[in-house]
């Protein structure tokens, strides 16, 4: 009897080499790409919800004494401000 030589599964192939790459990423200290989205939209809501903070504060102060933007504009340049700062401090951290 002669020995066969074993089929090579595809699928098993694949998932090996996968596996090897991540392995290797995970070595090298990189994340998976599903980290980096969800960094992103931590990111975003840590810009956006301080600056809708900051527009609803000055609608409300300058419905208090009468101006037109001017606590709404201060808002949103504190708001942005205060955002980009936990942010920046949030990226640094990761």
């Amino acid at each position: 009897m002669s020995a066969r030589p074993k089929k090579i599964d595809p699928l098993q192939e694949a998932v090996k080499k996968r596996e090897r790459r991540e392995e290797q990423a995970r070595a090298e200290g990189q994340r998976a790409p599903w980290q980096n989205v969800a960094l992103i939209g931590s990111l975003a809501w840590l810009v956006v919800v301080p600056i809708l903070g900051g527009v609803l504060l000055g609608r409300w102060l300058d419905r208090l004494t009468g101006h037109l933007v001017l606590w709404s504009a201060l808002g949103i340049v504190l708001g942005a401000g205060l955002g980009f700062w936990m942010a920046w401090q949030r990226a640094n951290r990761e």
